[in-house]
C-alpha cells in the first residue's frame, strides 16, 4: 500500500465521493438543470469558505506543515469570487449575500484547524483546489450554457485559473509537493480523516435540510423553520471561538423571530448540494 499522502487521501475519500456523486442534484446539474438564483447562492457560500481557507493559509504559509503547497498566485479563489459576486449582486454585494448555518460551521472548522492544528489544513486545500481544477472545469461549461452567461467569462471567474497554464501538470506538481510534506503515519491518518470530514460537512448538511423540507411538506402543508441565514458581519465574529461556537449561533437562532419561506429553503438545499457536488466531481478526476 502506498504511503504517499495524495494516494492515501484519494483512497480515504472514495466512499464519500460516491455518496456525493449519487445525490439527485448532481445528476440534475449535469443535465444543465440549475437556476441563476441557485448559482448565485452557492457562489456566496463559496466566498465565505475560501475567505476562511485562504486566511488560514496565509497564516501558515511559512509553516513547514503547509509551506510546500503554498501556491497563492495559481490557486487562491477569494478575489475571483469577489469579482463574480459583484457581477451577480452589484457593488453592494457584501451587504446582500447571506451565509447559511452549514457554511458557517465549515468556516469555523477552517479557522480552528488553521490556528490549532495547521497540519490538517492540507486536507481542505487538497479537497477544494484540486477539485476546482478538475471537475470545476466541467461545471463551468455547464453553468455557462445553462445560465446563458457571457462568453467573455463574467460570473465565472471562480472557475478561471489564469496562473495555471496546464492543469494536469500542475496537479502532478501539487501532489508531489504534498507527498514531500514531512509527516509520520499517525499525522497522515489524521489528515485523511480531516479530508473525509471536509467532504461530509457538505453532504450531511444537504441530507439534513432535505429531511427537514420533506417533513415540512407532510399533508401538503409547508412548515417554515427558523431562519438560519447569517449576514456577512456575523461570520467574522463567530470563528474566534473555534468549533464550539455553536452555542452563540444557537442563541442567535433562538432569539430570531423571522421565518424563511419554504421556497427559499428549497433553494438553499440545492445550492448547498451543489457545493458538495463541486468537490465530488473534482475528486473523481484527481
Amino acid at each position: 500500500m502506498s504511503t504517499d499522502l495524495s494516494e492515501l487521501l484519494k483512497e480515504a475519500t472514495k466512499e464519500v465521493h460516491e455518496q456525493a456523486e449519487n445525490t439527485p442534484f448532481m445528476r440534475n446539474f449535469q443535465k444543465g438543470q440549475v437556476s441563476l438564483q441557485e448559482f448565485k447562492l452557492v457562489t456566496a457560500s463559496l466566498y465565505f469558505i475560501y475567505s476562511a481557507l485562504e486566511e488560514e493559509i496565509e497564516r501558515n504559509k511559512n509553516n513547514p506543515v503547509y509551506a510546500p503547497v503554498y501556491f497563492p498566485a495559481e490557486l487562491h479563489r477569494t478575489a475571483a469570487l469577489e469579482e463574480d459576486l459583484k457581477y451577480f449582486y452589484g457593488r453592494n454585494w457584501r451587504e446582500e449575500i447571506p451565509c447559511p448555518e452549514a457554511t458557517r460551521k465549515y468556516v469555523e472548522r477552517l479557522h480552528y484547524i488553521g490556528k490549532k492544528e495547521p497540519e490538517l489544513l492540507v486536507a481542505h486545500a487538497y479537497t477544494r483546489y484540486l477539485g476546482d481544477l478538475s471537475g470545476g472545469q466541467v461545471l463551468k461549461k455547464i453553468a455557462q450554457k445553462a445560465l446563458q452567461l457571457p462568453s467573455t467569462g463574467e460570473g465565472l471567474a471562480f472557475f478561471t485559473f489564469d496562473g495555471v497554464s496546464n492543469a494536469t501538470k500542475f496537479k502532478q506538481l501539487y501532489r508531489s509537493r504534498m507527498n514531500a510534506l514531512e509527516m509520520d503515519l499517525a499525522t497522515k491518518k489524521r489528515v485523511m480523516e480531516e479530508a473525509k470530514k471536509a467532504f461530509l460537512l457538505n453532504i450531511q448538511v444537504f441530507e439534513a435540510l432535505q429531511e427537514l423540507v420533506s417533513k415540512g411538506q407532510e399533508n401538503g402543508h409547508a412548515v417554515q423553520p427558523k431562519a438560519e441565514l447569517l449576514r456577512t458581519r456575523n461570520i467574522n465574529r463567530s470563528h474566534e471561538h473555534g468549533p464550539a461556537a455553536g452555542k452563540e449561533s444557537e442563541r442567535t437562532k433562538t432569539s430570531s423571530t423571522g421565518r424563511a419561506p419554504a421556497t427559499s429553503l428549497v433553494r438553499w438545499i440545492v445550492a448547498l448540494s451543489f457545493l458538495a457536488m463541486t468537490v465530488a466531481v473534482g475528486l473523481f478526476a484527481m
